[in-house]
């Protein structure tokens, strides 16, 4: 059993696990509309499965379309990339992966960005 994309006008809208011969049998629709995305892969890197912390795959041959699908992805033919989230940030060619104009702190600290000011925020713990 893989995953499958489904890919409605280049966005993802279903993600389904089923057997390559199940698509192609059209029981779901046209097979060229399902595209096999990796559970395990981001940016670009197959991990391990349930690895901790992540730690790539000895080899790459199960990495697959840049990234595992979600609803609302886009797909281009090459990778699927998860909706812009911020109109600053764009998206990184090689890992299909949103990057933001400016890097995350790396303090150790947690932060949130602020679009309006262009900027990394400290989140203040609840208590």
């Amino acid at each position: 059993m893989a995953h499958f994309a489904k890919i409605e006008n280049g966005i993802v809208t279903d993600v389904i696990v089923a057997d390559q011969d199940f698509i192609n049998t059209g029981a779901l629709g046209d097979p060229t509309n399902f595209v096999q995305t990796s559970y395990n892969t981001r940016g670009g890197i197959h991990y391990v499965p349930n690895s901790n912390p992540p730690e790539p795959s000895e080899t790459q041959e199960k990495s697959l379309n840049k990234n595992y699908a979600g609803i609302g992805y886009s797909w281009d033919g090459i990778g699927f990339a998860a909706p812009q989230p911020y109109p600053s940030w764009t998206l990184n060619p090689d890992t299909y992966l949103w990057e933001a104009p400016v890097p995350y702190p790396t303090d150790g600290g947690n932060y949130t960005w602020d679009e309006a000011t262009q900027s990394w925020v400290p989140v203040e713990p609840v208590v």
